[in-house]
């Protein structure tokens, strides 16, 4: 008998997550949405960009031009699944 496991899947939100989690080297159960990325995870500027930029590459099309609008966990994770929930546009050519 062959016992078949179906992949777990994680959502946009969980992904999101697990990478501040690691990246911070801390139990993904303390990044909350309301986890404040400075006064709580403690990450500075440059750890905020070197986190935007993580993501980035995890999440083909999404792309951070500043990090004025970045001060809670809430915030990466709301525009992560609005860029993943916007049609792709592609070009007629």
């Amino acid at each position: 008998m062959v016992s078949r496991v179906a992949p777990q899947l994680y959502s946009d939100a969980d992904k999101v997550r697990r990478l501040i989690a690691e990246y911070v080297s801390i139990d993904a159960k303390q990044v909350t949405d309301e986890a404040h990325l400075t006064d709580d995870l403690g990450l500075d500027w440059l750890d905020q960009l070197e986190l935007l930029v993580l993501i980035e590459d995890e999440f083909v099309g999404v792309e951070f031009f500043s990090t004025a609008h970045v001060e809670v966990v809430g915030d990466l994770i709301r525009q992560v699944e609005q860029r993943n929930a916007a049609p792709i546009r592609r070009s007629a050519a």
